[in-house]
């Protein structure tokens, strides 16, 4: 694989049961690359370990007095700093390509799990998590499988220069082929320590990387309680940690560097004196000391590499750790359910699963709630806590999380069919859910309403059925182009038409910040809408909505989706009396079913969840006893949207 070939058309199912399994699994998969640096790195390791040997035999030569043999031995080096500088090119070149593409592999294996999980990953793994793994960590990851090929090459060409030394200059050699296991292994009992300290850094990075990114997603919020310094607060000593933590990571592999430039340089003194000593004896020539001393010179080369593999390997295995964490979800609830998954997204078995590749349709059932969403209709759940609410919303979309209660969680099934079991593109296709916080990217408005769709739905019929006429008047206001196209129309008119012309120019800042709560979960509703899906999930769509408009979006919801199925997670009176069905949810189990008056009438846990009733109020207006009737109870939700 080539730079220029990125993206990997499949980058292949990861083994993330551990940290370094992952880091095994991904040096496998590179195989070819690491190979090729592999080559490369040992033909420039052996030029520069011939190069002492070349010398020797010019010194010798000098002092034998032999011009032939020393105009022999300046062409050996010359020819050797050739193929040197071939070899250290061709390897840096292979080197940054493994570290490239390794580092490109894990950013699209985050990718594709980050778009199968949706929703659902921010609720089991943190946003700050999630930046840190996609950003410093693939860059962590793709060192420690660059430095993999060097640090082997070092490895095995310092062996081979052992071995020669010893078969060399048996008395010289021996003392190398000693001492360099020792230099090696010197710095061992110092990487535990290092890699703790190391450890330690990252997770209070990470917690800080976390801190600041809730702090912004929140900054408007904090603005309008005042809680800015005490957040920002926060964050100082957070960072200050961090820092502390990085000194004391940082004298630890100070350390580490120090010995092994003393431990080198004393087998460098001793190799010395010895072969000094041997040379004043005869035993040896000067030519061969030269050779002897230029080879465990060279050795302190490799031994560079050890240093790097170790701290490449310390920093890398926290990374893949937390990689492999993300990884490892799953939107299934069973392993051998992925199985299935896996091989029909690769579209093996996709036609045993689902027959003839039909789109899926039906009524939409959740077997551990006991939940029916009828096809064609309009049902609303009341489930009174908006946790289970939001993890029923999440299964009903293919999605099963795994509950603090439960190992497995079986799969909702459409039409029969369950949602875990057919491709992931299919389920999605079908079933669309849309969270209780959706969320905006920056850019036009027909950027935000090209999503995949039947066609059926216009972005004008969306937009009038969500009540986004204001929601566009404000997107105007805050485009200078669209401000000053307004500027010179005219006053009135149709909101949908205003301005400088076609409103999908309108452009949305990032998550929508300078639109409020309501508005932007108006312009997602509309979205949403326009996709047209066969299944249409929505968890709380109006909750920052006043109750005048939400009046209207509820008429325009039912209209806008008549035939289609449509579940709303809402406990708002407005929706109920517009269901056609009603499903009252309590503690994760259907209760009861009914229209929304019916229910009233008869489930006291229903009504005490919709009006907000309590348990003296009910005594109250049970024994006969006025008691003003709660403003919940007849949708008189008054005030302006929420701003956050």
């Amino acid at each position: 694989m080539q730079i220029r070939d990125l993206p990997y058309p499949d980058p292949g199912v990861p083994d993330a049961r551990s940290g370094p399994r992952f880091l095994v699994w991904l040096g496998r998969s590179q195989w070819r690359g690491q190979l090729k640096a592999l080559l490369w790195g040992t033909l420039h390791m052996a030029g520069v370990a011939l190069l002492p040997v070349v010398v020797g035999l010019a010194v010798q030569a000098v002092v034998d007095g032999s011009g032939s043999r020393l105009a022999l031995s300046g062409g050996l080096i010359l020819a050797l700093g050739a193929l040197i500088a071939l070899g250290d090119t061709m390897l840096h070149r292979a080197a940054v390509t493994n570290w490239i593409t390794a580092a490109a592999r894990v950013q699209q294996l985050l990718a594709r799990k980050t778009a199968e999980m949706g929703a659902t990953l921010t609720r089991r793994v943190a946003a700050g998590e999630i930046t840190a793994v996609s950003t410093g960590d693939v860059e962590k990851i793709g060192w420690f499988v660059e430095a993999l090929s060097r640090f082997a090459a070092a490895a095995l060409t310092s062996v081979a220069v052992c071995v020669a030394l010893v078969l060399y200059e048996p008395a010289l050699g021996g003392v190398v082929a000693v001492g360099v296991p020792v230099l090696a292994l010197a710095v061992m009992p110092l990487l535990p320590r290092a890699t703790r300290r190391a450890d330690e850094q990252r997770e209070k990075a990470g917690r800080a990387t976390e801190l600041a990114s809730d702090t912004v997603a929140g900054l408007r919020v904090l603005r309008g309680i005042g809680g800015e310094e005490l957040f920002l607060t926060r964050y100082r000593r957070a960072s200050q940690e961090v820092r502390t933590a990085a000194v004391r990571s940082a004298r630890m592999w100070s350390l580490i560097s120090a010995v092994q430039v003393v431990m080198p340089g004393l087998l460098l003194i001793a190799v010395v004196w010895y072969g000094a000593r041997l040379a004043l004896d005869g035993r040896i020539t000067v030519g061969e000391l030269v050779t002897v001393y230029g080879a465990v010179t060279f050795l302190l080369f490799p031994m560079r590499h050890f240093e790097e593999i170790a701290m490449a390997y310390s920093f890398s295995r926290p990374s893949a750790k937390r990689a492999a964490r993300v990884l490892s979800l799953r939107r299934t609830a069973t392993p051998d359910t992925d199985v299935r998954v896996a091989a029909a997204d690769r579209g093996e078995g996709a036609a045993e699963e689902r027959g003839a590749q039909e789109p899926l349709t039906g009524d939409l059932y959740d077997p551990r709630s006991g939940l029916l969403a009828p096809a064609g209709l309009l049902t609303v759940v009341v489930c009174g806590d908006p946790d289970a609410a939001g993890r029923l919303a999440d299964r009903l979309g293919g999605h099963a999380p795994l509950e603090p209660d439960d190992e497995t969680v079986p799969s909702a099934l459409l039409g029969g069919a369950a949602l875990d079991a057919v491709p992931l593109d299919a389920a999605r296709a079908a079933v669309l859910v849309q969270d209780k916080d959706p969320v905006l990217l920056s850019g036009t408005l027909a950027e935000l309403f090209d999503v995949p769709s039947s066609g059926a739905v216009t972005y004008e019929a969306a937009l009038e059925a969500a009540q986004c006429a204001d929601v566009l008047e404000a997107l105007a206001q805050s485009s200078p182009a669209s401000a000053t196209a307004s500027a010179g129309g005219t006053a009135g008119g149709d909101a949908l038409n205003a301005g400088s012309g076609d409103p999908l120019d309108a452009h949305i800042t990032e998550r929508g910040r300078s639109l409020s709560g309501g508005q932007r979960q108006r312009l997602a509703l509309a979205r949403s809408l326009v996709a047209d899906p066969e299944v249409l999930v929505l968890d709380e769509p109006t909750s920052a909505v006043d109750s005048h408009t939400e009046a209207r979006i509820a008429d325009g919801l039912r209209g806008l989706r008549a035939g289609r199925t449509t579940v709303v997670f809402a406990s708002s009176p407005l929706l109920l009396d517009r269901a056609d069905r009603v499903a009252f949810v309590p503690g994760g189990e259907v209760a009861a079913v009914g229209l929304h008056r019916e229910l009233l009438a008869r489930d006291a846990g229903y009504r005490s969840v919709v009006t907000r009733e309590t348990d003296r109020e009910q005594r109250e207006r049970e024994s006969g006893r006025a008691v003003p009737a709660p403003s919940a109870a007849v949708g008189d939700r008054t005030g302006m949207e929420e701003s956050a």
